[in-house]
C-alpha cells in the first residue's frame, strides 16, 4: 500500500507541476482576502477587549485557514472527472492496493496546501504580520495544516464518489467554506460574537484548527490550545480518512 501510494502520489505531483498556474489559483481567494479584509478591519484591532496587537496577526490563522479549504476542499472534483472517464475503471482492475488510490489523492491535495501555505506566511510577513519563524513553530503550524488538508480533501473525495455528479459537489463545496469559516473566530474574536455562533463554533472543525494555528504562530507556544486543537484535528482527520476509503471500497463494489 506504501508503494502504491507513493507511485500514484508522484504520478499527481507530476501532474501539478506541469500546470502550476492550476495550483496557484486556488491562493488568489486567500490572499485577496488576507489584503481586503486587514485594510477593511485594520482598526478593529484598537477595540476594548480585541486579543492582538493588530487584525493582521490575529487574521492570520483564519487566512491559512482559507488555503487548507479553497486547496483542498475541491480535491473530489478531479477524482469525479477520472471516474467519468474511465480512469479509476483501470485502476480497479489492475494490482493496485484499493486504500492507496485515496490516499495518493489525499496526501498530494494536503502537500499542495503545506507548500501554499509558505507562500501566505510569507506574504503576511512581508505586510508586518509579527509571529515566530522558528522551526518548532514552523513545524507544528505545517502539521496542523497537513492534518487539515488530509480532513477536507477526504470529505471532499468522499462526497465525490457518492454524488456521482459535479453539481450537487460544487454545492458541498460551497458549504464547507465559507460557512465554516463564519462560524469560527477566524475572523472575529469569539467574545464579539453573538451567542448563537459561539455554540456552533464548538462544533466546527475549522474552529479547533485555527485555535492550533494561534497557539503556535505566537513566540510563546500556548501548549493546551495547541493539544486540544491538534488532537480534534487529528480525530476529524482519521474519521474522515476511514469514511473516504469506505465510500471508494463500496464504489468497487
Amino acid at each position: 500500500m506504501i508503494a502504491d501510494t507513493w507511485h500514484l502520489y508522484n504520478k499527481y505531483l507530476i501532474i501539478s507541476l506541469r500546470m502550476p498556474l492550476w495550483s496557484l489559483f486556488s491562493l488568489i481567494q486567500p490572499l485577496l482576502w488576507l489584503f481586503i479584509f486587514t485594510a477593511l478591519f485594520s482598526n478593529f484591532a484598537q477595540l476594548p477587549g480585541f486579543p492582538g496587537d493588530t487584525y493582521l496577526d490575529y487574521f492570520l490563522p483564519g487566512v491559512l485557514m482559507m488555503t487548507v479549504l479553497f486547496g483542498s476542499s475541491w480535491s473530489g472534483v478531479s477524482l469525479l472527472r477520472e471516474i467519468n472517464s474511465g480512469t479509476v475503471d483501470k485502476l480497479l482492475v489492475s494490482p493496485i492496493s484499493r486504500a492507496s488510490i485515496v490516499l495518493s489523492r489525499v496526501l498530494h491535495s494536503a502537500s499542495q496546501v503545506v507548500a501554499q501555505a509558505l507562500i501566505v506566511l510569507a506574504v503576511a510577513w512581508m505586510l508586518g504580520a509579527n509571529f515566530s519563524w522558528h522551526p518548532l513553530n514552523l513545524f507544528l503550524i505545517l502539521s496542523i495544516m497537513l492534518l487539515l488538508g488530509i480532513a477536507f480533501a477526504c470529505l471532499s473525495n468522499g462526497f465525490a464518489i457518492l454524488s456521482q455528479r459535479e453539481e450537487p459537489l460544487v454545492i458541498m463545496g460551497n458549504m464547507m467554506t465559507l460557512p465554516l469559516m463564519f462560524f469560527s473566530s477566524a475572523m472575529v474574536p469569539e467574545a464579539f460574537m453573538p451567542e448563537w455562533i459561539q455554540t456552533a463554533a464548538l462544533v466546527n472543525p475549522v474552529e479547533y484548527g485555527v485555535d492550533a494555528l494561534r497557539a503556535v504562530l505566537t513566540k510563546e507556544i500556548n501548549t493546551e490550545l495547541f493539544l486540544q486543537g491538534f488532537f480534534v484535528t487529528l480525530a476529524i482527520t482519521l474519521a474522515a480518512l476511514f469514511w473516504a476509503i469506505s465510500a471508494f471500497k463500496g464504489l468497487r463494489d
